[in-house]
């Protein structure tokens, strides 16, 4: 718990972190272990499969052998996402070798092969989209931002299905009418945040261009989103939050000021001890319940949206403050739950705190 407190401090502290992780060695062993002890767990394990026949009816590490584990595909695949964070950022740690493993285990030519071609089968055109292969792309921008030969290889490994993936939601994105503003998995704005930054690493024009035009089309207009409507019973991803961290990336700081303030008028301007109760933490009543245990990823998710909306600020907006000590108190009522004792919150959470943790450590 000591080392809880002192990450939660530094957490607080606010925008001066970014030039660091305010991540400890020993949490981030925790956090490692975490996706080690999952990457390559395949069971219990939730598939999402569309079965055309007989010969459709196989095991999770027959059909999808790279990404098999954590309990479904997007997990393990962000799993991976997580090891490959922490083993740049702590090349030294004891977790690092352990972790080079298994990146070494799953990132292999043949591998990634076979996940391309489950990825192109029949049937499988709504496959992790959007929220599983955004998280694909969030893996190979780490890999493609880690200054190792090893990486450097696993990246060449995983090129085939970085580009399939890319290529999917290239197709998808001009026939999508309509953003998905639901706080789980479908969820758009959350996702196009992820790709935005791969986007970025991998100096994509295209899809910067057609991410801008989304959310020109979806969001730009968008006014006095119902916060006080957050959160549904099973959320880990805010609605409104994820929108407004999502146009920060797309807007230049005063754009985004001026937008934030018709979108989010509830932010408050000035941060007195109480400025916190605008927004208050989700209340988690069963961590062993799979979706009541949301609420820990919601929290932790808010966190880290909170800290970007106020990062997407000029320096001296009032309101950056507020933003801060509100993802500080979401913070300290997650980051203890991240422990492991429940599998259904275990194979995933990590993957959140660290997320929250290393924000400003991602390139």
């Amino acid at each position: 718990m000591r080392r809880i407190a002192t990450l939660l401090a530094l957490l607080a502290a606010g925008p001066t972190l970014a030039a660091a992780p305010p991540l400890s060695a020993d949490a981030a062993a925790r956090f490692a272990q975490l996706a080690l002890d999952c990457v390559q767990r395949e069971y219990p394990n939730k598939i999402s499969h569309v079965l055309a026949g007989d010969a459709d009816a196989r095991p999770p590490r027959e059909l999808t052998p790279v990404f098999y584990g954590c309990f479904d595909w997007h997990s393990d695949v962000h799993g991976h996402w997580l090891l490959a964070r922490l083993a740049r950022l702590y090349p030294d740690a004891p977790f690092a070798a352990p972790a080079r493993a298994a990146l070494a285990r799953s990132l292999t030519p043949a591998g990634i092969a076979a996940e391309v071609a489950y990825l192109s089968g029949s049937g499988r055109a709504s496959f992790e989209r959007p929220y599983g292969l955004a998280w694909l792309l969030a893996l190979a921008a780490e890999l493609r931002g880690w200054d190792d030969a090893d990486a450097r290889a696993w990246s060449a490994a995983l090129a085939p299905l970085e580009a399939a993936t890319a290529e999917r939601l290239s197709a998808w994105l001009p026939k999508l009418a309509y953003p998905i503003r639901t706080g789980e998995h479908n969820q758009t704005a959350f996702s196009f945040g992820l790709v935005w930054d791969w986007a970025q690493v991998r100096g994509d024009a295209a899809m910067l261009a057609l991410l801008r035009e989304k959310a020109a089309q979806f969001y730009r207009r968008d006014r006095r989103c119902p916060l006080a409507y957050e959160p549904s019973g099973e959320d880990f991803l805010s609605p409104c939050l994820a929108e407004a961290d999502f146009m920060r990336r797309v807007l230049a700081p005063g754009e985004f000021a001026s937008w934030l303030t018709s979108f989010l008028p509830q932010i408050p301007r000035r941060a007195p001890s109480g400025a916190r109760d605008w927004l208050t933490p989700g209340l988690v009543t069963d961590r062993s319940d799979p979706k009541l245990a949301h609420i820990d990823g919601l929290n932790l998710s808010r966190a880290w949206m909170l800290r970007g909306i106020a990062s997407g600020l000029p320096a001296r907006d009032a309101r950056r403050a507020a933003l801060e000590r509100t993802a500080a108190s979401h913070a300290a009522a997650a980051l203890p739950a991240v422990t492991g004792e429940h599998y259904e919150g275990g194979h995933w959470l990590g993957t959140f705190a660290v997320y929250l943790l290393t924000a400003g450590a991602a390139n």
